[in-house]
Formats: structure tokens, sequence, C-alpha cells
């Protein structure tokens, strides 16, 4: 063990700790993220997916960073996903289950609705889960790759985040055959169908939170994934 990967340990203790020893923090998180919940996805997005991902880059190449990693730029664009992504949730989670109610379904759209965990909770979580995963995560995935491309041939300077994006070159370049094979093909349906399922479950002040420490994970996945590679 590096003394980097307990300064990395630390931090993440600095950022959850404070939450389970004190509820008057988590009375005020609640509250502000209630009233900004823009501003928290941002926050929580451009820290910890960017830690996910510097955990996913120790594991590739034994280190947290690299010349070209770019931390402040990832966080920066992780945070402006993270307000897409909090966009997307608020979307399928209420599109869903009109649209599940309009088919007859209206029992699972009030158990989905209620507190507790229930059969009809689930079916309705998993439905959002998938319908968003299948058609908005795809786009997602593929500007996100682009975005770290376009980090990286800047040398991980904060210039990359004024500097237009080849959208053309970048998608004609693109390991389309990793993205299809690995990226939708693997870690669409085995990961992120279930832990999104999870994720709308929680009640709603927590599944941006969940779903932003999902990013862990997903710096994790394509770390493995680079390996095996």
């Amino acid at each position: 063990m590096k003394r980097t990967d307990l300064y990395f340990a630390v931090v993440m203790l600095a950022i959850f700790l404070p939450f389970f020893i004190s509820p008057e923090l988590y009375a005020w998180y609640k509250g502000f993220n209630a009233e900004h919940a823009m501003i928290m996805a941002f926050l929580k997005f451009g820290i910890l997916a960017t830690l996910g991902e510097m955990l996913g880059c120790r594991i590739s190449t034994g280190n947290y960073t690299t010349p070209t990693f770019g931390v402040v730029p990832r966080m920066v664009v992780w945070g402006l996903l993270g307000v897409v992504i909090s966009m997307a949730m608020m979307v399928f989670s209420a599109g869903i289950p009109a649209f599940i109610k309009a088919m007859g379904g209206e029992a699972l759209v009030v158990a989905f609705a209620a507190e507790g965990i229930s059969w009809g909770k689930f079916v309705v979580a998993l439905a959002i889960s998938v319908m968003m995963n299948t058609f908005f995560a795809p786009v997602f995935m593929t500007f996100h790759k682009i975005t770290d491309t376009h980090i990286a041939e800047n040398g991980g300077s904060v210039k990359a985040l004024f500097r237009p994006i080849d959208m053309r070159r970048h998608m004609v370049e693109l390991n389309w055959d990793r993205q299809w094979s690995f990226i939708f093909k693997k870690t669409i349906p085995l990961f992120w169908y279930p832990a999104h399922t999870i994720t709308f479950m929680l009640p709603g002040e927590l599944r941006v939170l969940f779903a932003a420490l999902l990013g862990v994970a997903l710096g994790v996945i394509l770390a493995i994934g680079a390996r095996k590679k």
C-alpha cells in the first residue's frame, strides 16, 4: 500500500463520516439538497465520480493520476454531466410511472410512490432503470468517453474546458468494438440495470447521491475492463 492510498481513504472518510456522526449536518444536507438539487448534483458527481475515476486509474496504472488525467477539468465535466443525469432521473422516474399507469398498472404506481419496499416498487424501479439505461445511458457514455479523450489530448489542462471538441473526429476514432462489446453489452445489463433499480427504490433525496456513488464503481469497472483488454 502506498501513502497515497492512505490519503485517498482519509478523503473518502472525510466526505462521508460527518453525515453519520452529526444529525445536524445530515439535516442541513437534506434541506439544502431539496432547495438546490442541481447544485448538489453538480457537487456530488463532480467530487465522487472523479474520485471513482482516480481509483480506477490507481487500479490500471498504479497511480491515482497521470500527466494527462486532468483532475480539475474532469471534475467540471462530471459536475455538468451530473446535472444532466439528475434531469434524466427526474424525467424517467416521472414518465415511466405515467406510462405504466396508462397501461393499467395504477396499483404498481401507487406501490412505487409509497414508503417501504414492495414488489410493485421493484417492478416500477426496474422498468425505469431499464428504459433510462437503454435509451439515455449509451449516448451519455459515448459523450463521456469523448470528453475524457479531449481532456487527455489537451494534456489534462484546464484549457480543455475552453477548447472546442472535435466531435466528428472523436466519433470516427472511437473504439466502437470495445464500446459495444464491453461498455454497452456488458456493463449496462449486468451492472447498471440492477444498480439503478436499487437507486429508484430509494427515497428521492438519496437517489442522486447513490447514483454519484455508482460513479465510483464505474471507475473501478472501467479500470478492470482496461486491464482485461
